[in-house]
């Protein structure tokens, strides 16, 4: 499965370069967010780019369900993040938010993530976790 980082979903509802990618990723895996990264998407989506509610829920509703699934976080969801945050945090070198912590307690040795966030992806290596590097709103891949 791809589990797919915020930024992912960001990049295709606000055409930022990786949407096209991310695009062809629905189309050729099981793909999935964790309802955190989900609900991450969902405000910079707003926030950031300037889109109404109603059109991110109405993009959103054929996609989520039926082609991304959305993982719910449990307990162990909740230690894993936080002992990944607590193992590869650096302010200055690896900010990895406890958003992104969710997303990489929810892979299994099985998944991919796709990400343009450098910290997440230097992480996910870090932790042996297959890695699908997308491009930034800049065009730089992590």
């Amino acid at each position: 499965m791809i589990l797919l980082d915020a930024y992912a979903l960001v990049a295709l509802l606000a055409t930022e370069p990786a949407g096209s990618e991310v695009d062809g990723l629905l189309d050729t895996d099981q793909t999935a967010v964790t309802a955190v990264n989900l609900a991450e998407a969902i405000d910079i989506t707003e926030r950031v780019h300037q889109l109404e509610r109603h059109e991110i829920r109405d993009a959103l509703a054929p996609l989520l369900g039926p082609v991304v699934l959305v993982l719910p976080h449990d307990e162990r969801d909740a230690w894993r993040a936080a002992e990944l945050r607590a193992t590869h945090y650096e302010r200055n070198e690896r900010a990895v938010s406890i958003a992104d912590c969710f997303l990489l307690a929810a892979a299994t040795p099985d998944d991919s993530i796709a990400t343009s966030d450098p910290a997440v992806a230097a992480t996910a290596r870090d932790e042996g976790i297959r890695l699908i590097a997308l491009p930034d709103s800049s065009g730089v891949r992590p």
